[in-house]
């Protein structure tokens, strides 16, 4: 059958969104009633991109971390995801032709795990093909401590634009998948000094919001505790609350037919950032789930690869590299 490809696009410096639906019957969005409480990468018969290793890894606090979360016993890796992480780590990824950009992806998980190898090892190849140097934090789970992965989040800019001149670095983003939006969206809106603040936010089908109304429930009660969801933790911790003129341009990915995670989450910011003027792209497939960042046969693989390196080739122009 015909498909039909609606584009609805604007340059960088302005707001723009994409919509791609193919026609068709089609499942329609989830309701609050159908989303799963974990948002891990959906379970399906993919074809996976494969695991790229590091360059080199390095542990993100060698004197240790100024929080806590609580939890105790090991770390619990299993190659794609881990879980329990007592270690945080910064896993480098560097480009044959750097560019002077570099992105620090945190991958998702539920605020349970993180699956840096799906949703970070497996889709550096993409930017750094590109010049981008890419950086893949394993976060620590916060178990109802949200200002850990935010430490973690906030050191991991503070240590790579360390390194900048030794990487070749001028402008530094932040990439943040599922629950992983969540802790990239914080970063995009909760810094305290122009070290923390990325100078640009990559969003794949984000978790954004603590509203019970459209909030990724386990995620917000991974981050918050589940006794602690109240009308302080959910103002404090719904993202879109907090856009101002200074929140970083962005570049939004999301599905229609998304049950994990609700597409209202990149809605909503979305419209945060064009009410405060901030130059951002809403990309809405209508259909390909959750946690598809590497799956070779998600249906707009080659569109969002195509739009999302359009979009930051434009960026880099922007900043004059």
């Amino acid at each position: 059958m015909k498909k039909i490809i609606i584009l609805l696009a604007a340059a960088l410096m302005g707001a723009s969104a994409l919509y791609a639906q193919p026609a068709g019957n089609r499942p329609a969005g989830p309701t609050a009633g159908q989303r799963p409480a974990f948002a891990a990468p959906q379970a399906s018969q993919t074809i996976n991109a494969p695991r790229v290793e590091p360059d080199y890894v390095i542990d993100l606090w060698p004197n240790g971390a100024p929080t806590d979360n609580g939890l105790t016993g090991e770390e619990r890796d299993r190659g794609t995801f881990a879980m329990n992480i007592t270690k945080p780590t910064l896993s480098f990824f560097i480009p044959k032709k750097p560019n002077g950009m570099a992105v620090i992806i945190c991958a998702g998980g539920g605020y349970s795990s993180v699956y840096y190898g799906t949703e970070g090892y497996a889709n550096t190849p993409f930017f750094t093909d590109r010049g981008i140097t890419v950086v893949v934090l394993k976060y620590r789970l916060p178990n109802g401590h949200p200002e850990v992965p935010l430490d973690d989040v906030q050191e991991a800019f503070r240590v790579v634009r360390e390194r900048s001149a030794e990487l070749g670095l001028k402008k530094i983003g932040v990439v943040g998948c599922s629950a992983g939006g969540h802790l990239a969206t914080m970063a995009a809106t909760k810094y305290k000094n122009a070290v923390q603040r990325p100078d640009f936010q990559i969003l794949y089908y984000p978790v954004v919001t603590a509203d019970p109304s459209f909030a990724h429930e386990g995620s917000i009660q991974n981050l918050v505790g589940r006794n602690n969801i109240n009308k302080r933790n959910i103002d404090e911790y719904s993202n879109e609350k907090h856009v101002t003129p200074d929140t970083p341009p962005a570049f939004i990915m999301a599905n229609t037919d998304d049950n994990v995670v609700p597409v209202r989450n990149s809605i909503e910011y979305y419209n945060a950032l064009i009410a405060n003027k901030v130059p951002a792209s809403l990309n809405i497939y209508q259909e390909g789930g959750h946690g598809w960042t590497d799956h070779l046969d998600f249906p707009y693989r080659e569109q969002w690869m195509d739009t999302l390196g359009k979009w930051l080739e434009r960026l880099q122009e922007s900043f004059g590299l």
